[in-house]
């Protein structure tokens, strides 16, 4: 019994040494050193940078009117429908209106009788001025006779004849202010005539510029009222709009209203026809709306062969600003952007460095760099959580940069 208690006691010895070296052991061994981050780097390198900007906009005819009648009247004759087009000056349709045809011919009348009035008063002018004459003659040369021959002419005869000079003188202005009146009555019945005869020429509906009939509102026999009626009584004859040239009216954002200006060359992509066309910068409102921050900038678009349709989609590329050959990196290479400071997370000798940078012209995938960092230099793109300056990192193209040398 004694020896079995030695040999179970021996045992325990041997297991407790052999636990305490184990764990002497495990002790001793050393914890891994902590693994060296992998960043993605792009190099600084020269760049021709755009600044574009896209907006979508629709075709509008550059001039669009409906056109109305100047005077009421029935609708003789309309020779365009939808479609048409037309040329400036040409016959849309012919109203009939008795009773300007009625003014017209009375107008006509009045001035024909008031060239007789003047034909009259002429010759009752010179009626007067002839019995004027014989008045003066007769009381001058009794006038000579009772002067040189006193008491020979009897002074009553003198006094009759001086008398009857004086009336022929006041019928003879009587004749003459006759005639100034006949001549203003002539002027006035001319002057009527000639409305009668414009309100007569409105009778016919003129194109008021080349363009295409895009809606008929009337017809042969239709009532059309005097395009100075109210809106709830007038009634146009067509819709005529100016398509060979259409405009464009696009919403400039506030922040690139200062890059807009006349003369201005923009892109135009119609999608619906596959086509890419230029247009120009005609004219913008030069105030910005304070409901969308936008001030309407409009582009007319060239159209000749009418192949572009008012109310198609376009979208257009307004070139706001060109850099060539300038420094650049990826955009996500840069923190801070829209603050005062912009830092970069350069990598050299495989320590990071956070640099100040001066930013420049900014596209939708790059960024000018004006200072801070040179050409070849590596930056790290991407999110830069965790990083520090003066950090070690293990650099590796980023999947653009790799993309871009094959």
């Amino acid at each position: 019994m004694a020896k079995l208690y030695d040999s179970a006691t021996a045992w325990l010895a041997v297991v407790t040494f052999s636990a305490a070296g184990t764990l002497t052991a495990c002790n001793t061994h050393k914890a891994p050193a902590a693994a060296v981050p992998v960043v993605p780097v792009a190099t600084v390198s020269p760049a021709t940078l755009a600044n574009d900007r896209v907006l979508t906009a629709e075709f509008r005819p550059y001039q669009e009117v409906d056109v109305m009648a100047k005077i009421a009247g029935y609708v003789k004759s309309i020779g365009v429908d939808i479609g048409d087009r037309v040329r400036q000056n040409a016959v849309l349709a012919v109203l009939e209106v008795p009773e300007v045809q009625d003014d017209v011919a009375k107008a006509k009348a009045g001035a024909a009788a008031a060239e007789a009035n003047i034909v009259t008063a002429e010759a009752a002018v010179q009626r007067a001025q002839a019995a004027s004459n014989i008045a003066s003659l007769s009381f001058k040369r009794i006038q000579d006779v009772a002067t040189r021959d006193r008491g020979l002419v009897p002074r009553q005869e003198v006094d009759v004849a001086q008398a009857r000079e004086m009336e022929a003188k006041a019928q003879l202005a009587s004749a003459n202010s006759a005639l100034k009146a006949a001549q203003q009555n002539k002027l006035q019945a001319e002057s009527e005539h000639s409305r009668a005869v414009a309100m007569m020429q409105y009778a016919t509906i003129r194109a008021p510029f080349n363009g295409v009939v895009t809606k008929r509102y009337a017809n042969t026999g239709s009532m059309i009222q005097a395009g100075i009626s109210s809106q709830s009584q007038a009634m146009p004859v067509v819709k005529l709009a100016q398509n060979d040239l259409l405009r464009l009216i696009l919403p400039v954002p506030v922040t690139d209203v200062a890059a807009i200006h006349n003369g201005q060359l923009v892109d135009v992509n119609v999608v619906s026809l596959g086509r890419r066309i230029q247009g120009k910068v005609t004219r913008y409102a030069d105030s910005v709306q304070m409901s969308t921050r936008t001030m309407d900038t409009e582009v007319d678009v060239p159209n000749p062969d009418g192949s572009l349709v008012p109310g198609m989609y376009a979208e257009v590329h307004l070139h706001l600003a060109a850099r060539p050959n300038v420094l650049s990196v990826p955009l996500d290479a840069i923190d801070g952007l829209g603050t005062s400071v912009q830092q970069a997370y350069v990598v050299r000798d495989g320590i990071v460095h956070l640099v100040n940078v001066t930013v420049g012209l900014q596209t939708p995938s790059r960024i000018e760099i004006l200072s801070g960092l040179k050409q070849g230099e590596r930056v790290i793109v991407g999110r830069h959580t965790g990083l520090s300056d003066g950090q070690k990192v293990e650099a590796q193209p980023a999947a653009y940069e790799t993309d871009e040398s094959h």
